[in-house]
């Protein structure tokens, strides 16, 4: 009778150099990076990241970037999450909604920045929650919607390009308005004469 091998499992190994506080975690430092095991590989699988204690020592000019995942692997990578996103939509549609609510389209993904900049503005919140201004996160948003605009310059359509500037003008407005609030040194309380 043949003998059945034995499930290894895998090990999980946290690899994270800061805690949940932000500070660095003592046990990160020491942690030694193990070779990868040879293993057969798989198709479907991304490509392994350096570790980030690598990443941090190397110097720009000597990083090692992984090879890129090969055409069989992007395929394969490909097919699956079409599989996927099929199985989704077909649950969406069991629901009573439509799955064209969920294709991305270039002006959702302008929508999605624009919302993004204008929560970090403090302008906008989740129901029920406090806004939070991130001026920094707003910002890069900002400035990545802009990045977006030059890159894509020529190949939007008019009311995407429209869709753009109008965007980018009410953001930097918002943005030079929130800026300039914060910046102004707080007012004294004027008392109201007219109550006695």
């Amino acid at each position: 009778m043949a003998e059945k091998k034995q499930d290894q499992g895998f090990t999980i190994t946290d690899r994270r150099l800061f805690n949940f506080d932000g500070d660095l975690r003592s046990d990160a430092a020491e942690e030694a990076v193990e070779p990868p095991q040879a293993a057969a590989p798989q198709a479907a699988s991304p490509a392994p990241a350096a570790p980030a204690e690598a990443i941090a020592e190397a110097p720009a000019e000597d990083a090692q970037v992984p090879p890129p995942p090969s055409s069989a692997e992007q395929q394969a990578q490909a097919d699956a999450y079409k599989k996927s996103s099929k199985e989704l939509d077909a649950r969406v549609e069991l629901s009573g909604h439509s799955a064209k609510e969920l294709e991305m389209t270039f002006e959702r993904f302008l929508a999605s920045l624009y919302m993004t900049a204008m929560m970090q503005l403090g302008l906008m919140h989740e129901q029920g929650g406090q806004p939070r201004v991130d001026i920094i996160g707003a910002r890069q948003t900002i400035d990545t919607l802009s990045l977006i605009g030059e890159k894509s310059k020529g190949n939007l359509t008019p009311t995407e390009e429209n869709f753009m500037q109008n965007s980018l003008y009410e953001l930097r407005m918002a943005y030079v308005e929130v800026t300039n609030a914060l910046s102004r040194p707080p007012q004294p309380a004027v008392p109201d004469l007219h109550k006695r």
